[in-house]
C-alpha cells in the first residue's frame, strides 16, 4: 500500500502534543500504510526559517520546520487569520488584506513545498490540511510531485462573490485546481466552490463532484463531513461521573439544570449574540428564573488580537450585565469562565447538562455539537440546541436548529428544550446518535482517503 503523507500547519509529535479528535485519526491513518507527518515545528527562531527537525515513532516520521519571527507574524497571525480566517466566516468586514502579509503566506508555502518535495516518492498519497497550506499542491507539482495530492477544508467555503471581494483571489484559489480531490465539509459548501469554478475560475462543472479548470484540468471535489471517535467519548462521559471536577460542578447547581457551551473564544462562534438570547430567555420565560444555570467555557485565542480582545471585553460586560438583572442571592444565571479544561472533564460536563448551545454565526463543522449528543446518558439525555449556520446542522437533526441572530428564537428554544418530555428526548437522541456511530472519525478519514485513491 502506497504511503500517506500528512501536511497540516501544526503536527502532533509525540510527547509534545495534547492529541485532539482530528490528531489521533491521522495517526492512525498513518500507522495502517506508514508516512511521513509534516508542518510547522511551533518553534519560532527570531531571525531564520527552515531549521528541520525529524522524529521517528514506529512507521512514522514526523518532520517539522521552523519559521522565523517576521514569517510567523506575517504568514500565520496575518494572512491566515486575519485575512483568510475571516473571509473564509462570512465576515469581510473583518478581513484585513495586505500585499505584505499575502506575499508571507505564499513565501512560508513555498518553504514548506520546497522542503517537502525531495521526500516524496510517486506512489505517495498526500493529503494536505486546510486554509494554511492553500498553494501546496502548484507549488508541489511545480517542483516536480506527481504524486496524488489531496486537499480538507475544515472551515467553511463562502460564496463566490465574497471569495472574489478577496484582492488576486484567482491566483490563490487556482491553486486549488492541482489538487485530484478538494475535501469539504458539506455539500453546500461543495455547491459554492462549483460555483466559484464556474463564475469566476471560467472553469466548468462536468458533473456534481467533477471539475474542469479553464486549461483543461480535471480534478474532483466532495462533501466528507468530519465527525468525532463517537464510542470515545461515550465511554470517557460515562466514566468522568467520577471526576473531581464534574462531581462539584453538579454540587454547585444545587439541584438546578444546566445549559453550557464550549468554544474557543472567537468571533464567529456568535457568543455575544448566545449571552443576549440567554437573557431573552429569563425574560420571555419567567417561569424559568432560578432554575436553568448557563455555563459558557470559552478558552482565550489569539488573545494579542485587538478584535479578540474587544470580544472578551465585551462577553465580561453581557454576563455582568444578566447576572446584575437577574440574578438572586444563591443563584448566578450565567458563569463565564476563560480557562481550558481536560476533554475527559468536558465530556462529564456535556452529560451533566439539560442543555447544549451550539450556536456560531458560521462554523465549518463544529464537533462540540456532536461531542455533546455522544456524552448523553442515554436514559435521560440533554437536548442540544444548534444554530443552522454550523455544518453538523445537515446530520444532527434531531436537535433544535436555531438561527443564532433571532434572540427570541434561541430563547424559545432554550425554553422547548427545558420542559421537552423524556421520551421525545430520548427519540432525538437516539436519531442523532445512529448518524455519529455509523459515521465516526475512522469512517470519515477512509471515506477520504479512498476517494483520493481512486483516478478521476
Amino acid at each position: 500500500m502506497s504511503r500517506l503523507i500528512v501536511v497540516s500547519n501544526r503536527v502532533a509529535v509525540p510527547g509534545t502534543s495534547s492529541a485532539g479528535g482530528l490528531a489521533v485519526a491521522l495517526q492512525a491513518a498513518l500507522e495502517e500504510t506508514g508516512g511521513i507527518w509534516f508542518g510547522w515545528s511551533g518553534r519560532i527562531d527570531p531571525d531564520d526559517s527552515g531549521q528541520v527537525h525529524e522524529h521517528d515513532a514506529g512507521n512514522i516520521r514526523y518532520i517539522t520546520v521552523d519559521l522565523s519571527k517576521r514569517d510567523h507574524d506575517d504568514y500565520y497571525n496575518g494572512f491566515a487569520n486575519r485575512t483568510l480566517w475571516p473571509l473564509l466566516h462570512f465576515r469581510v468586514d473583518l478581513v484585513d488584506y495586505s500585499r505584505i502579509t499575502y506575499a508571507a503566506y505564499r513565501r512560508v508555502n513555498a518553504l514548506f513545498a520546497e522542503k517537502l518535495a525531495p521526500l516524496l516518492r510517486d506512489d505517495d498519497i498526500v493529503w494536505i490540511h486546510d486554509y494554511h497550506m492553500i498553494p501546496m499542491a502548484k507549488l508541489l507539482r511545480e517542483l516536480g510531485v506527481t504524486a496524488r495530492l489531496g486537499f480538507f477544508l475544515h472551515v467553511p467555503m463562502p460564496s463566490s462573490d465574497l471569495l472574489a471581494a478577496l484582492p488576486q483571489h484567482e491566483r490563490l484559489f487556482e491553486g486549488l485546481s492541482s489538487y485530484d480531490l478538494i475535501g469539504f465539509q458539506t455539500e453546500r459548501d461543495l455547491e459554492r466552490f462549483q460555483d466559484y469554478v464556474r463564475l469566476f475560475g471560467r472553469g466548468r462543472v462536468i458533473s456534481h463532484g467533477i471539475l474542469e479548470t479553464r486549461k483543461g484540468k480535471r480534478l474532483r471535489a466532495g462533501a466528507f463531513p468530519i465527525s468525532i471517535d463517537t464510542a470515545q467519548i461515550e465511554e470517557q462521559a460515562r466514566a468522568a461521573a467520577a471526576k473531581v471536577g464534574v462531581k462539584r460542578l453538579a454540587t454547585s447547581l444545587s439541584g438546578r439544570e444546566l445549559a453550557i457551551g464550549v468554544d474557543r473564544l472567537d468571533y464567529s462562534k456568535g457568543l455575544p449574540e448566545r449571552f443576549r438570547s440567554f437573557g431573552r430567555f429569563l425574560k420571555r420565560h419567567p417561569e424559568h428564573r432560578g432554575k436553568l444555570t448557563f455555563l459558557q467555557i470559552a478558552p482565550v485565542s489569539r488573545g494579542e488580537v485587538l478584535e479578540y480582545q474587544k470580544l472578551r471585553s465585551e462577553l465580561e460586560q453581557l454576563s455582568g450585565h444578566i447576572n446584575g438583572a437577574h440574578a438572586e442571592p444563591d443563584w448566578t444565571p450565567v458563569r463565564y469562565v476563560n480557562r481550558n479544561y481536560p476533554h475527559p472533564t468536558l465530556t462529564g460536563f456535556y452529560r451533566l447538562s439539560r442543555v447544549g448551545l451550539v450556536t456560531p454565526l458560521r462554523d465549518g463543522m463544529n464537533l462540540v455539537a456532536k461531542e455533546y449528543v455522544a456524552a448523553q446518558d442515554p436514559k435521560n439525555p440533554g437536548v442540544l440546541v444548534l444554530s443552522t449556520f454550523a455544518g453538523a446542522a445537515r446530520e444532527l437533526d434531531g436537535a433544535l436548529l436555531v438561527n443564532p441572530y433571532d434572540m427570541d428564537g434561541v430563547a424559545d428554544a432554550i425554553a422547548a428544550a427545558m420542559e421537552m418530555p423524556l421520551e421525545e428526548r430520548r427519540d432525538r437522541w437516539e436519531t442523532m446518535m445512529a448518524v455519529l456511530r455509523e459515521n465516526d472519525i475512522t469512517a470519515w478519514r477512509r471515506k477520504y482517503l479512498a476517494a483520493l485513491r481512486e483516478p478521476i
